[in-house]
């Protein structure tokens, strides 16, 4: 029974205040929203991958122009525009590259080997139109890689290096360079990355456009528009960081937006050697090769093939006291597989080898005599 209580004529309730009631429940229902909150942004974190730039965290389902800021400028003021001059001071051809690295007098700056082919006078505009005398240090055809060297006084920003391991296919991605030439320096185009691990044919030429022999690459695919000047410049991921160097683009009437790009991992393997000037170190068997399709050259060497053999590479020349002759290949054999992968062009045979390092093994399919045999080459020969 409520007790009531009397004071000057007047009955007045003796219970507790409605007021502190209401208090305390306020304050459970918002420890409780607060940590449901938290548990929803925590299930949302975990199932949409973040890309972070240097400022902040930002999805990857969510490309802001903010975040696309954050990550051009993380990567702009370390590209220049290369310019390969003539004995007149003329500009004769144009590409792109980054600074990657530095220490006690120089930068070195990353490019397209064919940017810089044969070249004897070469500059590079920075972002902000200085311009620098640059040191070709070492170059290789076959990555299509070369490294120069700048004065510390003029690196404005050093590039940070990724890696395109991790990316999938989707991700945003961006290029820096210059198309056209130094007019259009500093260009960037948007897209994404459409393909992993195409492996493109390409082709090395002398010094009067005739081409002397194809290979293939490993690439990166993009859509986003890549133009000639833009070899050797950057490909970069959404938080700011190289995931590939620009250089080919397959150009076809029937073709729109494929560019192609090195993986950036390929390229830091092979920078210590381009620095040094040093060749890059890889395996041979010590034979000369022609395509079977080749039936202009196999007639002049002489050679005559079954019609029934439709794939693979005939050794027109095994020289002695080298890997393929110590495994027992001979002229006129044609090899068909390298470690079990069919072999059909002279460029994927040199593909196929340079898989491999110094002192491997390679297990090799040939045929001879219109029978199949297989045998093991020690590749303890480096190219020359």
């Amino acid at each position: 029974m409520e007790k009531i209580e009397v004071s000057s004529g007047k009955y007045i309730p003796n219970k507790k205040s409605p007021k502190k009631n209401n208090i305390f429940v306020i304050f459970i229902l918002l420890v409780i929203f607060f940590f449901l909150g938290m548990s929803i942004m925590y299930l949302y974190s975990m199932n949409n991958p973040t890309v972070v730039t240097k400022n902040r965290t930002i999805s990857e389902t969510k490309v802001t122009e903010e975040a696309m800021e954050d990550a051009i400028s993380k990567v702009y003021d370390s590209v220049l525009c290369i310019e390969v001059l003539n004995n007149n001071g003329d500009t004769i051809s144009s590409g792109t590259g980054f600074v990657y690295g530095k220490e006690d007098k120089y930068g070195y700056v990353l490019t397209n080997a064919h940017v810089v082919s044969n070249a004897t006078n070469v500059q590079g505009t920075l972002s902000n139109n200085k311009v620098t005398s640059l040191t070709i240090l070492g170059t290789d055809v076959y990555t299509d890689l070369a490294v120069l060297r700048m004065d510390l006084k003029d690196v404005i920003q050093v590039a940070s290096i990724g890696s395109s391991s991790n990316m999938k296919v989707g991700n945003t991605v961006f290029t820096v360079g210059s198309p056209m030439g130094s007019t259009y320096a500093g260009t960037v185009t948007k897209g994404i990355l459409s393909g992993k691990d195409r492996l493109v044919e390409t082709s090395a030429s002398s010094n009067n456009g005739i081409t002397t022999e194809s290979f293939i690459v490993k690439v990166l695919q993009t859509d986003a528009a890549i133009s000639p000047g833009n070899s050797g410049g950057p490909l970069v991921n959404l938080a700011g960081d190289i995931i590939g160097i620009t250089s080919l683009k397959l150009v076809d009437e029937q073709v729109e937006g494929m560019g192609f790009a090195i993986p950036i991992e390929d390229a830091m393997n092979y920078v210590d050697y381009l620095e040094k000037g040093q060749n890059i170190k890889r395996p041979m068997m010590g034979v000369q090769i022609l395509d079977l399709t080749n039936r202009y050259l196999l007639y002049r060497y002489g050679i005559n093939v079954d019609a029934s053999i439709e794939a693979g590479v005939i050794l027109v020349k095994v020289n002695a006291g080298y890997p393929a002759s110590d495994a027992g290949l001979k002229d006129g054999d044609i090899i068909t597989k390298m470690d079990g992968k069919k072999i059909g062009t002279t460029s994927e045979f040199k593909y196929e080898l340079y898989k491999h390092s110094i002192g491997d093994s390679v297990d090799v399919t040939y045929i001879r005599n219109g029978k199949e045999h297989k045998t093991k080459v020690n590749l303890n020969k480096v190219s020359e």
